[in-house]
Formats: structure tokens, C-alpha cells, sequence
């Protein structure tokens, strides 16, 4: 059995994100308390409050981020708010800021998620705009891993018959550590999904556990599955690796005795070909 990675999900609802970035002072420096407030209340779902911190003076580029940001959020979700929302959007990322980048990709998002008939192809492209518009922004960045995830499972490129390919192109201008280990991990599981070779895709699964920085549980689960697959390729080395690891990490978890089984399993295999190549 295999126990897929609990990748980065498209969810409706971004706020996390950008109350970490409210916070840690990415757009704004330090953010206003006002505004503090409001990515605080936005991340909890809580609309009215959030517009209440805004307040009625929305004469700064981040009061009109935060605000936007909130009207795309509110319920019900009707494409009457996406649409104020996104206006706003437009105006704020022709500045040459990071709040302009954030306006750009919370555009994108607001295609690929948000408006009830969703246009991902309008959102491909608007990510593709953003990153050649300024490559080395977070928020391009970022938007390299949506697209990504666009091309691996909605927009394939016709004119190439390797689903991989086209998303692995562009692990190359990704140069966050942390958005580089995410596309991996999303090309790798894609890989699973549309049956491509294991030795093919299991790659992608090892560079995303080099670089690190995976959650508890899809850490627990990444291991696991990184030696299972590499058994079924043959890569018996590693395999016992991964395997190994796992039983010293989590010697108390419900899944110990199965894994403890396909490491003897991966250990057989490795006898067998040492005796075979002693002939």
C-alpha cells in the first residue's frame, strides 16, 4: 500500500499565508496594528471583523491589499466580490512593489479558485506573466509552484506526451528551497498517480526529502513511501534506507511491524543478488 504525501492543497481560503507575510513584514515592513489585526481576523474566517480593522481608510496600497484580500474571502463567495476583488487586484500590480506581486498572484489564484466557473487557463497564464515580470519575487515564485501544479493535472501540454516534463521545466527558476522541495513533491505524487516509470518519478521524492522542512505526518508518510517505491524499482539500497529510518524514528507507530516486514523483505533481495553476483 501506498500512503500519498499531503502535498500543499488548492484550497479557497489563502489567508494563512498572508497573515504570515502580514506579519513577518514581507510587503509592509512592520504592519500597521490595523491591518495586524485584520490578517489576524481574516485567518480565523472571521470577514466582519477583519473589514472592521480595516476601517473606512483604504489610502494605502497594503489597507487596499488587506481589503481586497478579504472580499474574495467573504461568504457567501459570489462572483460579485471576485470581481471587486479582483479590480483591485489589477490596480495594485501595476506598482513595482511587493504588494504588487502579492495583487498579480492573488489575481491568478482568484481564476484558478475563487469565481465559481473557474478559467485555469487565464490563471496559467497570469502566473506565466508574473514570473517573467519579476522571477526573483516570493510571490512569482510561488506562482511557479501553482503552475506547476496546473500543468502536471489540468493543462498538459499537448505537443508533449511526458506528463512530468512540462513542470519539471521549471524547478529550475525556483530557487526558494522551500517552493523548490513543494513542486517536487508534487511532481513526484503526480507520478504516482499517472503511472509513470518509478525510477522516473521517485527522484522527485528524494529531493524533497533532502531539502527538508516537511510536517510531521507527511514526513512519516514520505519515508515510508520512498522505500516502498523504491523496493518495487529495484532500488533495494535505498529502500532499506528509508525503511531503516523509519523504524528508528517512529519504533512505536502502527505501522512499524508492516515496514519491518518489507525491510526484511528489501534485505532478501539484497542477499539474493550479493549470491547471484558471487557465481
Amino acid at each position: 500500500m501506498l500512503y500519498p504525501v499531503r502535498g500543499p492543497r488548492l484550497v479557497r481560503r489563502l489567508t494563512l499565508i498572508l497573515l504570515i507575510t502580514a506579519l513577518s513584514g514581507l510587503l509592509f515592513g512592520a504592519a500597521p496594528v490595523k491591518l495586524d489585526d485584520a490578517w489576524r481576523a481574516l485567518s480565523d474566517g472571521r470577514d466582519r471583523d477583519a473589514l472592521r480593522a480595516i476601517g473606512n481608510d483604504r489610502s494605502t496600497r497594503a489597507a487596499q491589499l488587506a481589503y481586497a484580500a478579504t472580499v474574495m474571502s467573504q461568504q457567501p463567495a459570489i462572483d460579485q466580490n471576485m470581481r471587486e476583488a479582483e479590480a483591485i487586484f489589477i490596480e495594485l500590480a501595476k506598482g513595482d512593489d511587493a504588494i504588487a506581486d502579492e495583487a498579480a498572484y492573488l489575481r491568478a489564484r482568484l481564476w484558478q479558485l475563487h469565481y465559481f466557473t473557474p478559467d485555469l487557463a487565464k490563471a496559467a497564464e497570469l502566473y506565466t506573466e508574473l514570473a517573467a515580470r519579476h522571477p526573483q519575487s516570493h510571490w512569482a515564485q510561488l506562482g511557479l509552484v501553482k503552475l506547476g501544479l496546473l500543468k502536471l493535472y489540468a493543462l498538459p501540454d499537448p505537443a508533449s506526451p511526458d506528463r512530468l516534463a512540462p513542470a519539471e521545466a521549471l524547478l529550475a527558476r525556483i530557487h526558494e528551497p522551500a517552493l523548490q522541495r513543494d513542486l517536487h513533491l508534487q511532481i513526484g505524487q503526480a507520478g504516482v498517480v499517472l503511472r509513470q516509470p518509478l525510477r522516473r518519478l521517485i527522484p522527485h521524492l528524494v529531493a524533497a526529502d533532502q531539502i527538508g522542512g516537511i510536517g510531521a505526518t507527511a514526513y512519516e508518510d514520505l519515508v515510508i513511501q520512498i522505500g516502498e517505491l523504491s523496493l518495487r524499482a529495484g532500488l533495494l539500497e535505498q529502500a532499506k534506507v528509508y525503511f531503516t529510518r523509519y523504524l528508528k524514528e517512529y519504533p512505536a507507530a502502527l505501522r512499524t511491524f508492516a515496514v519491518r516486514k518489507r525491510l526484511e523483505e528489501a534485505e532478501r533481495q539484497l542477499a539474493l543478488a550479493a549470491k547471484e553476483g558471487g557465481k
